[in-house]
């Protein structure tokens, strides 16, 4: 009976057998046809239980899910351990003689050869000296309090680093000793600890630089109050707290944060870019991750000065994300070019991420890489892949010829759909005759012939060499598919072909039998994938 003096509803706990295991106390008392006491939790991961709170019709309280929850004796769950302790657990125990035996590989008769790590003696003395250690990593250890704050500031004086991530703490205060006790700490990750909304007697948290708050359930209001406490801060990241709009306190935008380089608010449920402006007057902001929300659209402010405006403080204002380099917009639901040419009116911005969006999703309609590099001026970096030279001068090559195949003579909708259209031209000098049009036609084919490199991958043929030929840029799909059947004799199959562009994950689908190459934008020297209906 004494052990349920231990257990409180809303304690935060995890299985005495698997620190991983973490959830929330939701119930202590009776339950009907068993005896004892019982402790009813909702676990963190769905499917760790194996009820919803209710049991032979009764219900005790309400889990996340059908799968969350659990009844278990006292015994069989750990309130936590001190900070120490977890530390002393990690890098003061010694592995035991069990340990040592299961550490072998099998020889090639299939017999264990034990394996001896060198050196590793000198590692464990050097990371059991706690005075020595810079960085340590305690994650999921069940660390639920600091302990004895005196002990800690003697025990590892010169801790820089350290990872709290999927522990049981959840007071404010708990994380201000921790920082006080640690006077050189610069990076703290308390990712997967569930934290109280109760903020109030938070320190001074004056030498923290990188802050890792992601899935913890902070909402903006508390990331307001810890401006205050973090004089310093460079990186805070945000992912998985279900944030979906940014409330400023004093002001129409977020204030302070002066030397914040990257925020990271990846895996949220903000849908209106208008929550995203609010952070444009964040002057030393360089790095901004949106992946895996619900935005619809992007676009800089067209009037600079009604953002300006609402700059309510005394402080000198300055250029929306006027030191934006890095912006990920990844797995989000664009789907309109205005929001692709936006992007280019961002000052500095060089690095994007626009992959798993419908507009740069070809499968679903989008736009191919080589447009994406053409619409955009200056971006140097898309979807994690470099931007070549010689790629961004072949896209807007290929732009330009596939832009002036479709809409050649209707130049207002061309100035209306592709702004970059006529700077391109210019700057490439290409003419306006269609290749292989009109008199002129025998003197430009020279010019209309493409020279494709064809790969046949079709696993019924075997391997086959690539072929180089040259072909008319007014080529349909279907046509080159017929010709592939005479080049590689597949006759008996059905083709489908694919343009492997540099810089692409995966190879396009070239879908379209009616489209010429100059169509689909195919340039010069391009790869096609041959490959057969599975």
């Amino acid at each position: 009976m004494e052990q349920t003096t231990f257990f409180t509803l809303g304690q935060r706990v995890h299985s005495s057998t698997d620190p991983r295991r973490v959830g929330t106390v939701k119930f202590v008392g009776n339950v009907e046809g068993y005896s004892g006491i019982w402790v009813g939790v909702d676990w963190d991961n769905e499917g760790d239980g194996k009820h919803d709170g209710s049991i032979n019709g009764v219900r005790y309280f309400q889990g996340r899910s059908q799968n969350s929850a659990s009844f278990l004796r006292p015994q069989n769950l750990s309130p936590g351990i001190s900070l120490l302790q977890a530390l002393k657990l990690r890098y003061q125990s010694h592995s035991t003689e069990q340990d040592e035996d299961e550490m072998y590989v099998l020889s090639a008769s299939n017999k264990r050869v034990s394996v001896q790590l060198l050196g590793k003696d000198k590692i464990q003395d050097k990371l059991s000296r706690f005075e020595e250690l810079t960085s340590a990593s305690i994650s999921y250890l069940g660390v639920s309090t600091p302990g004895d704050p005196a002990e800690i500031s003697a025990s590892v004086p010169n801790l820089k680093e350290l990872d709290l991530m999927g522990n049981l703490i959840t007071d404010w205060k708990d994380v201000g000793t921790i920082c006080e006790q640690l006077p050189h700490l610069v990076a703290l990750n308390l990712s997967n600890n569930l934290m109280t909304q109760n903020m109030t007697g938070l320190p001074l948290l004056k030498a923290i630089r990188v802050l890792v708050l992601n899935s913890t359930g902070i909402n903006w209001s508390q990331v307001e109050i810890l401006e205050h406490s973090l004089p310093v801060i460079e990186e805070l990241h945000l992912m998985g707290n279900n944030i979906s709009s940014i409330k400023p306190t004093s002001s129409s935008t977020v204030q302070g944060f002066d030397f914040l380089r990257l925020l990271n608010l990846e895996d949220n449920c903000l849908a209106e870019w208008d929550e995203i402006l609010k952070l444009s007057q964040l002057k030393s902001l360089e790095q901004l991750y949106l992946n895996t929300n619900k935005l619809t659209c992007i676009f800089y402010p067209d009037k600079i000065q009604e953002v300006l405006s609402n700059h309510e403080s005394c402080e000198e204002s300055y250029f929306p994300f006027q030191n934006l380099r890095c912006l990920l917009l990844g797995s989000n639901e664009i789907n309109d070019l205005a929001s692709i040419d936006s992007l280019n009116t961002f000052p500095k911005l060089i690095d994007i991420r626009l992959s798993d969006n419908p507009i740069a999703d070809p499968a679903r309609g989008g736009l191919p890489r080589f447009v994406l590099i053409a619409r955009l001026a200056k971006v140097e970096m898309l979807n994690g892949s470099e931007i070549s030279a010689r790629e961004r001068k072949e896209s807007e090559i290929r732009y330009v010829r596939l832009v002036m195949s479709k809409l050649l003579d209707n130049p207002e909708e061309i100035n209306r759909l592709h702004p970059r259209f006529v700077e391109l031209k210019n700057f490439y000098g290409i003419e306006d005759e269609r290749p292989l049009v009109g008199a002129a036609g025998p003197q430009k084919m020279a010019s209309g012939l493409l020279s494709i490199t064809l790969k046949c991958v079709a696993s019924s043929v075997g391997e086959k060499l690539p072929l180089t030929k040259k072909l008319p840029a007014t080529t349909t799909v279907g046509k080159l598919k017929a010709l592939c059947e005479n080049f590689f004799k597949l006759k008996s199959l059905k083709l489908k072909l694919f343009l492997q562009e540099e810089g692409s994950p995966l190879p396009m689908l070239l879908d379209d039998e009616m489209a010429t190459l100059m169509d689909m934008g195919i340039g010069n020297e391009s790869t096609i994938i041959v490959d057969e209906e599975s």
